[in-house]
């Protein structure tokens, strides 16, 4: 979607990994423009201005203009780049000019709203399976998003790519019987049932305890009764 947006850019001549991490000391990342017959520029730029377009609600999508410092000034998108892992900065941004007159494919992401019938009446499990379509269209159409209702969806319905409302000059790109979201049944484990006639497991028998010491006293007694009898 194109933005009435510009960033102001400067040339860059030296390259190289010096170039770039001097670039970023001085609060600037390097980047490159490039695309539709022209010649790549190497490029530094303001990355709070850039992070803040990717962070937009039309993100990558995004349209805006780049003003190079001594050189053009044109509409461009961000095609590529690339954060720190750790510190989370951008360290490098491609950005590819674009001709507002020639059709573009570009990918949006797919929203759901509502609560399906399936899983408030029915006990089911709502899931989303297809967060992005791709399409193509004219630079000024792409959409920001794109929103299906799902109140309506029992279990064992879906949403397809092909269910997606277009309009102007799109076209779908991704296939149309690609699954975006459906209401399934959820699963119950059911317990382990005995097999007919299978034996259950003995029981474990308690050990037996001697009791010596009765026992062993018992023999006394007797003879003590046999010298009273002689």
């Amino acid at each position: 979607m194109r933005k009435d947006i510009t960033i102001v850019a400067e040339p860059r001549e030296l390259r190289g990994k010096n170039e770039a991490r001097r670039l970023r000391v001085a609060g600037f990342t390097p980047g490159v423009l490039y695309g539709t017959g022209g010649a790549a520029v190497a490029l530094a730029v303001n990355p709070k201005e850039v992070t803040r377009i990717l962070n937009s609600k039309t993100g990558h999508n995004t349209i805006f203009d780049i003003a190079v410092k001594g050189g053009e000034t044109t509409p461009v998108m961000i095609v590529d780049w690339q954060n720190d892992p750790i510190k989370e900065n951008l360290l490098h941004v491609d950005l590819k000019r674009i001709d507002l007159t020639a059709r573009i494919r570009v990918k949006v992401p797919v929203h759901t709203v509502g609560d399906p019938k399936g899983v408030k009446i029915q006990g089911g499990l709502h899931e989303l399976i297809t967060r992005e379509i791709e399409i193509e269209c004219l630079p000024d159409e792409i959409p920001e998003e794109f929103t299906i209702d799902v109140s309506e969806l029992m279990i064992g319905q879906n949403v397809r790519a092909s269910d997606i409302p277009l309009t102007g000059s799109t076209v779908l790109l991704s296939p149309a019987d690609s699954v975006i979201s459906h209401v399934i049944t959820i699963k119950v484990e059911a317990e382990p049932v005995a097999a007919e006639g299978a034996v259950a497991p003995a029981a474990v028998a308690e050990p037996e305890v001697v009791k010596k010491g009765k026992k062993e006293e018992a023999a006394p007694a007797e003879e003590s009764k046999e010298k009273k009898k002689k």
